[in-house]
């Protein structure tokens, strides 16, 4: 398999495993290797160069050309880290009234700690906060209690309001009912004042006749006794009695008569003015009851309304203080952090001047890093790929993971993400895309911040001629091969393709079969010394590194 590896400024720090510069870089290590395994044909190469067209194949070595697998990786260094590294911030809010900016750690565990989920790993300062959380229970007490008075007014205003409704109802219908009584033509109050005067008339009249006729008894009784008395049978007192009796007769009609006018008067009156007054009396008492009825509607609505206001408005308030209380609660919980994964203790580096390193006793600020949990079973690498292989690199890619600490393990993962952006560099001009590749397996004893070397498998050409990279020789930008054929050593143009540290793939200018000299440096030697070609390793694409891994061993004849 051929990989790509991203880093072609050979200034930078940052240094790929292998480069294209891979080709390159092996041809030159290669070089002095190909001439010690070729000196016993150094003297041929001489004969060669020097105008002989005949070699001994016994004094260098060749390989023949066989269509093989070539796998393609683009491969490069980075540094373990978490796939879940949880951060654990200062959650509890500055109490300003103890004088102190931040909140005081009592204990922290001990920088790179292994622990549990639940784990205790920090305690903060929460004498402050535990003062807050008293004054607040006895507020929401408070305004609890205010709360429940309210609700309570509320209930009585609501009985106050039924009563007067139910009042107010009540009088709208016994004032319809006395106008109606009143006006009834049968039965009516009227029409029974009427019928009693009219008995009061008939009584007088009765009366009268007989106050009349009672008047004339004695009227005639009285003129016997004159008659008498003129002749001298009747006495002077018996003449005064029946003078008295009949004057008394006379008085006693004249009253009957004066009491049937005043009667009379009564009923015109009870059928003129008292009836009119006492409709409109009665009219007046149903409308004001029904204005009173109105009014009572609506000073309920209100006095109702006013109540739940002032219901709500306490509701509210105590809503306010149970949040306040609920946040003083969980603010003196929060002073007790507990780990929120299984992992290992990473205290937090400070990001500004004005935050500390974490210790005991440093007071630390709301939202401030404190430390983080890496859950070191399940991680990932962190690698910079360069741009010239971006595009070959995808998400989903398979991935062989090696870690420096412990070379003789490999594991097997998937690229995650690729950067959009490239990252930044004060230091370089050397374009590179963050690429995140998880591990898929758990494992154990890494830790974050080891260096890994990541073999992205981005490709794997089948059955193709590829030759070693030693083979290949390039001269101003052209390589060449050469190739033994019946006796003779022939120099070859071919045209390169992808590589690996072991092989590249030759497309044009040899085929399946050809033997090819392993060891050029020794023959290009010679012809250096005699002013001929000048050797330069091969770099048949500047513009991009490709390098792939191989275990088969070359085929040397």
């Amino acid at each position: 398999m051929s990989t790509v590896a991203a880093d072609f400024d050979r200034n930078s720090p940052r240094k790929s495993l292998f480069r294209f510069g891979a080709l390159q870089r092996n041809l030159k290590w290669l070089a002095p290797l190909a001439c010690g395994l070729g000196i016993a044909g150094y003297g041929w190469q001489n004969q060669w160069f020097g105008g002989s067209t005949a070699a001994n194949s016994s004094t260098f070595l060749t390989y023949e050309i066989q269509p093989r697998d070539l796998p393609i990786t683009v491969i490069e260094r980075g540094n373990l880290e978490s796939q879940t590294n949880l951060p654990v911030y200062c959650e509890v809010d500055d109490v300003r009234s103890d004088g102190i900016n931040g909140t005081p750690i009592v204990w922290v565990i001990a920088n790179g700690s292994s622990v549990k989920k639940g784990d205790l790993i920090c305690e903060l300062d929460s004498a402050a906060i535990q003062v807050e959380l008293d004054d607040q229970i006895l507020d929401t007490e408070e305004a609890r209690s205010t709360a429940i008075q309210a609700e309570a007014n509320l209930k009585n205003q609501e009985i106050q309001n039924s009563t007067a409704e139910y009042k107010a109802e009540l009088d709208v219908q016994l004032a319809e009912l006395e106008l109606e009584m009143y006006q009834d033509d049968l039965a009516g109050s009227h029409i029974l004042a009427i019928a009693a005067i009219n008995r009061q008339v008939e009584d007088l009249n009765n009366e009268i006749l007989a106050a009349e006729m009672n008047k004339e008894l004695r009227k005639n009784e009285k003129t016997g006794i004159e008659s008498l008395f003129k002749l001298g049978y009747a006495g002077k007192s018996e003449l005064d009695r029946v003078e008295l009796s009949y004057l008394q007769a006379e008085g006693d009609y004249s009253a009957k008569l004066n009491k049937l006018r005043t009667q009379l008067a009564s009923l015109e009156k009870l059928n003129t003015f008292d009836k009119k007054m006492q409709l409109l009396e009665l009219q007046g008492k149903l409308e004001t009851s029904l204005q009173a009825r109105k009014q009572v509607s609506v000073t309920n609505s209100a006095k109702l309304i006013q109540m739940q206001g002032v219901l709500l408005s306490r509701n509210e308030q105590l809503r306010k203080e149970e949040e306040r209380l609920k946040r003083y609660q969980e603010q003196y919980a929060k002073c007790k952090i507990y780990a929120p994964q299984d992992g290992m203790v990473a205290y937090a580096t400070p990001s500004s001047s004005r935050d500390s390193e974490i210790a005991e006793g440093v007071p630390v600020r709301p939202r401030q890093h404190i430390l983080s949990i890496p859950n070191l079973e399940r991680m990932q690498v962190k690698a910079n790929i360069h741009e010239s292989v971006l595009d070959r690199t995808q998400v989903g890619q398979q991935v062989a993971i090696t870690v420096d600490a412990f070379p003789d393990r490999r594991y097997s993962g998937t690229v995650k993400s690729v950067a959009v952006l490239p990252q930044r560099s004060y230091y370089s001009d050397t374009k590179t895309y963050e690429t995140t590749i998880v591990i898929d397996e758990d494992v154990y004893q890494l830790k974050p911040g080891m260096t890994a070397v990541s073999e992205i498998k981005v490709d794997y050409l089948k059955q193709v001629n590829a030759v070693p990279v030693q083979a290949v020789v390039q001269r101003a930008g052209v390589n060449w091969l050469f190739v033994q054929e019946a006796g003779q050593v022939e120099r070859r143009q071919v045209t390169l393709g992808a590589s690996n540290d072991q092989y590249v793939m030759v497309s044009q200018g040899v085929d399946s079969g050809d033997q090819v000299v392993l060891n050029p440096a020794s023959l290009m030697e010679g012809q250096e010394e005699d002013g001929g070609l000048e050797f330069t390793p091969a770099d048949p694409q500047p513009q991009e590194t490709l390098v792939a891994t191989s275990d088969e061993v070359a085929r040397v004849n």
